[in-house]
């Protein structure tokens, strides 16, 4: 059973089920084809890896409400998970310059990311060696050459060695090397910095395992920031990342979606301890929608999104389908308008919603048309409080010249996305059905007479897949 508040983990084994979209599994019927199923009726191709699918019934007892709400279970979370996992702190275009640093914060824990020397960034703790002051807010960017103490003036130069100690006659029985920053291990991949706080943990890349192999031919280094929005959600972190992580509660939140995108036909996917993934067609409406749909209906829902790059829009003509209208007019869009290299992707890696999760808080959309990157954190020591970073990554042009990054814009709890400079409305209308219903939810977990939560075996998956990581780092 998941361990609760202070009850021990008695972990059950998974089973392990064909790896296949499942038709039949643990005694439930999925009445619907898979994702490869549609394609190969659409006459599509589908290659690596986007054809691997990787299921596993991991049981099925209750999530206890306590792992969303008890402040113990919370501080043991601080000091099991986010001390030692790999964290996505920020993206190296944020670093262009010697000198740039960003600090990230982790509930009570503050890391100051910087470039230290070209090809070098080094990561500190946020706090002076003299009497603990903060050097930076916490989420703060900008520019220094040496990180200086705002209270007493104690400076280090960005290699972490001391720069100055004022009045040093003072200090004799100070010795520089004792009071050298304390680093922090720092690695990068794909364009995103990322940071552990435990001296001991395996590489970033082994950490990763099998995501870098997927990822290697996405080019996510070579993208920028257009949209960078931090939400502040009144809710648990963990609650926050499950409304992402499965598609189950689209025909009921996003009805409006039904008419382009099918949640019963998500295909969901584990890939080791540290990342799963779903994958959702676009231009495929719900069973749930049983009006006969025309491509242009689909189409003009597959804009969402899109709406701001598809000026004039794409029409249908002849007997072409919504997908097959939409992924060329984009090749052609990103190719003589935007001045970017579309390569031989897929009308799949083009147009469908492809999110990969890597534990314990990064979501990452490889795909052209929604170019996403999500986190999720606790907000101080708070177990009812998150905030979601959502990030759209832009392919940068043919010249290799980064357009300018955009900077964060922090919205609070009641304010929506679609009060943000150059966030399309549809999109914007999107996140806030998700994030509306989170608070209600967090509500819930307290009065509930009920005290867990019932998954299903295979929409939900990723969720028990999350939980039975977060225990195994609960265990160490």
């Amino acid at each position: 059973m998941f361990e609760a508040a202070s009850d021990q983990q008695s972990s059950k084994r998974k089973s392990a089920v064909t790896n296949r979209h499942p038709d039949t599994f643990a005694g439930s019927q999925a009445p619907v084809p898979g994702i490869r199923a549609i394609q190969e009726s659409l006459g599509e191709t589908s290659r690596y890896p986007l054809n691997v699918e990787a299921y596993e019934d991991l049981g099925d007892e209750d999530i206890p409400f306590t792992r969303y709400t008890s402040t113990e279970f919370f501080a043991r979370e601080m000091d099991k998970v986010w001390t030692k996992t790999w964290q996505w702190a920020c993206r190296e275009e944020n670093l262009r310059d010697v000198g740039d640093f960003v600090v990230y914060d982790i509930g009570n824990y503050s890391i100051i990311v910087v470039r230290a020397a070209p090809g070098e960034i080094k990561a500190f703790y946020n706090s002076c060696m003299h009497r603990g002051t903060k050097f930076n807010h916490s989420f703060t960017s900008g520019h220094r050459q040496i990180i200086a103490c705002p209270y007493h003036g104690w400076s280090w130069k960005l290699d972490g060695t001391i720069n100055e100690i004022p009045s040093q006659w003072d200090f004799p029985h100070v010795d520089e090397n004792d009071v050298r920053l304390a680093e922090v291990r720092v690695e990068t991949w794909a364009g995103f910095v990322f940071i552990n706080m435990d001296p001991n943990a395996p590489s970033l890349h082994e950490y990763l395992g099998v995501t870098v192999d997927h990822f290697k031919n996405w080019g996510m280094e070579d993208r920028y920031t257009t949209i960078h929005i931090q939400k502040e959600l009144a809710c648990n972190w963990k609650g926050a990342m499950e409304a992402f992580m499965e598609n189950y509660h689209t025909h009921v939140v996003h009805p409006q979606l039904n008419i382009t995108s099918s949640g019963p036909q998500t295909q969901y996917d584990l890939f080791g301890d540290h990342m799963s993934r779903f994958l959702c067609l676009q231009g495929n409406p719900d069973p749930v929608f049983e009006r006969q749909l025309s491509e242009a209906e689909k189409l003009d829902t597959m804009l969402m999104g899109d709406r701001s790059l598809a000026s004039g829009g794409p029409k249908i003509e002849g007997n072409a389908t919504a997908r097959a209208t939409m992924a060329n007019y984009l090749r052609k869009h990103f190719d003589e308008e935007l001045d970017v290299e579309v390569g031989d992707l897929t009308d799949s890696e083009i147009l469908d919603t492809i999110e990969y999760t890597i534990f314990p808080n990064m979501f990452i959309f490889p795909g052209l048309s929604l170019p996403m990157v999500y986190r999720f954190r606790p907000i101080g020591n708070d177990p009812d409080r998150s905030l979601f970073d959502l990030l759209y990554l832009r392919p940068i042009p043919r010249s290799g010249e980064y357009p300018h990054s955009a900077e964060p814009v922090r919205i609070g709890v009641e304010d929506s996305y679609t009060s943000v400079p150059n966030m399309d409305p549809g999109m914007g209308h999107v996140y806030d059905q998700d994030t509306d219903n989170l608070d209600l939810q967090q509500q819930g977990y307290y009065t509930a007479k009920k005290r867990g939560g019932t998954l299903g075996h295979y929409q939900e998956i990723r969720i028990r897949h999350l939980h039975q990581t977060l225990d195994k780092y609960l265990e160490r």
